[in-house]
């Protein structure tokens, strides 16, 4: 089942602040949890988890972190929201429902569709367009003192 947890915000603005911070150089993790204001060893299970789904590449070293493993535009909310659902999941399973013939003939199926119609609006939004409103609503971004301009 879909639901806003806390985890999922942490994920989608995990993978936003990347995008939008990173400036051609990997952000790390303790600056993540800086800017978010959570403990870094929550943070990185969830970077950990974003990783192997392939959403983000880590980079070993002093000065590694992490990057997008693929460009913002090809990255879409739906993708982090089924990893951390996926996340969830394996953390706390739920037993088979039971219930009347109400429950599953109707509402059940009610809800199944509403999470399907919400989880295409979700993959509609990619980590480029949240990093537009971002800019739209003149967020501070640390790639801008990043990016090196030498030729």
């Amino acid at each position: 089942m879909l639901r806003m947890s806390n985890k999922l915000l942490l994920a989608i603005e995990a993978v936003v602040d990347i995008a939008y911070n990173a400036g051609g150089e990997p952000v790390q993790s303790r600056e993540i949890a800086r800017r978010q204001a959570v403990p870094q060893r929550y943070l990185e299970q969830v970077l950990q988890r974003l990783v192997r789904a392939g959403v983000l590449a880590g980079v070993r070293g002093p000065r590694g972190g992490y990057r997008l493993a693929r460009e913002r535009r090809r990255i879409s909310v739906g993708e982090i929201t089924r990893v951390v659902g996926a996340l969830d999941s394996a953390s706390n399973p739920t037993a088979d429902s039971t219930g009347s013939d109400l429950a599953h003939k109707v509402l059940e199926p009610m809800w199944s569709e509403l999470q399907k119609d919400l989880m295409g609006r979700l993959d509609a939004i990619s980590i480029e367009d949240l990093c537009a409103r971002a800019r739209g609503a003149e967020v501070a971004s640390k790639a801008f003192h990043k990016l090196d301009y030498s030729i």
